[in-house]
């Protein structure tokens, strides 16, 4: 039998006044409407480094060492007692497979009945959170640690969700560094029947290196939004270029995975070819093909088609895209940090059982870390697992 609680969520959802009022103000009549004691969400950064919470009652938490970051790491509850005596409840905040942050519920006790309305209310502040940080700055300004240059605020307003996914495959991408990215950018979309991801890098690491790729992708989805098929939708990104940026290119991988059958279809125009982790081993060469020129004018000049590749995936399989400037970091010895050391991260943290956000989140910090000073060059990596469901 529905409870009090269950009619008072439904009275705060039906009340349109509701429907304006701030984030906080939202969770607070949720919080009561639900019967709970008190909630506070947390918003990681923009390096997925710290948990903000979105009001000034608590201290920002760090992910690499708190049981709230816990929750963020791993997607899972976890409950802990406060030294009031009281009870804290960890939801993690999740727009789909994208990770937001984290819930923190407090209680004097968290019965069964208590955690399942923190998962709603959960669910209701990711749909607001969501709804609302593309045009509230606070949110933005909350997940920002240092000032953002110019390129790399132009390149973000046109980045997807880090992480999309669905029953058969999830695809998630870093991209550094966060507030200095001149030329790099990723875009992955999905549709009824497929994964779409592309990686560009421009040439340069400035302001035309920004609007080279920003127009690269608006391009490349612009044609994929009308149904294009990969040579079509490359031959777009090229006249782009071609027509507003003569004098600009940029390298990249444009790909399609059949969400069925698992048949990836890939073009590559000047960049790194991908990399194959099947079976817990990267399979040499897998994906290795002779790169087509660069997008943009140089291909123009060309009389020949862009080859399109394609190969079959099995279960489990991930593949990686990924800019020079990962393979082309330091480690804290001085040695490059390499192609085998890259595909050996991914390989550990697959056989650990790790999210594949999580892997590419400290993927991207390990490499990080180890610099003495800044990147040399932007870094960006996108990882997709194709996950087909059981018959």
């Amino acid at each position: 039998m529905p409870d009090a609680g269950d009619d008072q969520l439904h009275q705060f959802l039906a009340d349109s006044a509701n429907r304006t009022v701030d984030l906080t103000t939202a969770m607070a009549r949720c919080t009561k409407a639900l019967g709970l004691h008190h909630a506070v969400a947390y918003l990681a950064d923009i390096q997925q480094r710290h948990l903000v919470p979105l009001t000034d009652v608590t201290a920002t938490l760090p992910i690499d060492d708190s049981l709230a970051g816990w929750t963020y790491r791993t997607q899972s509850l976890r409950v802990e007692p406060a030294e009031s005596g009281a009870v804290t409840a960890w939801f993690p905040l999740l727009d789909g497979a994208e990770r937001l942050g984290v819930l923190a519920v407090h209680g004097p006790s968290l019965t069964a009945a208590c955690l399942n309305r923190g998962k709603a209310l959960a669910t209701l502040v990711a749909m607001m959170v969501t709804s609302r940080r593309t045009f509230k700055d606070s949110y933005v300004q909350r997940t920002r640690t240092e000032h953002m240059q110019l390129p790399s605020e132009m390149l973000r307003a046109f980045l997807p969700p880090r992480t999309i996914g669905n029953a058969r495959v999830v695809s998630t991408a870093v991209l550094e560094p966060a507030y200095e990215i001149g030329g790099d950018a990723f875009d992955h979309a999905l549709t009824e029947t497929t994964l779409h991801a592309t990686v560009f890098d421009a040439m340069g690491h400035n302001l035309a290196s920004g609007l080279t790729s920003a127009l690269s992708l608006a391009a490349c989805r612009n044609a994929r939004r009308i149904g294009a098929e990969l040579p079509e939708l490359v031959q777009t990104v090229d006249e782009a270029l071609a027509q507003w940026l003569p004098d600009q290119f940029c390298t990249g991988i444009l790909a399609q995975l059949d969400l069925a059958s698992g048949v990836l279809r890939w073009c590559n125009c000047g960049h790194p070819a991908p990399l194959l982790i099947r079976d817990q081993q990267m399979v040499e060469d897998a994906l290795e093909r002779e790169a087509d020129p660069p997008l943009g004018l140089p291909f123009l000049l060309s009389d020949r088609d862009r080859r399109i590749h394609e190969v079959a995936l099995q279960p489990g399989d991930r593949v990686l895209l990924y800019t020079d400037g990962v393979t082309e970091a330091r480690t804290l010895h001085g040695e490059l940090f390499g192609l085998q050391r890259f595909a050996d991260y991914v390989i550990r943290a697959t056989a650990a059982g790790e999210l594949a956000p999580e892997t590419l989140r400290r993927l991207i910090h390990s490499i990080l870390d180890a610099e003495t000073s800044r990147l040399r060059d932007d870094a960006t990596i996108m990882m997709f697992e194709w996950q087909p469901r059981k018959q």
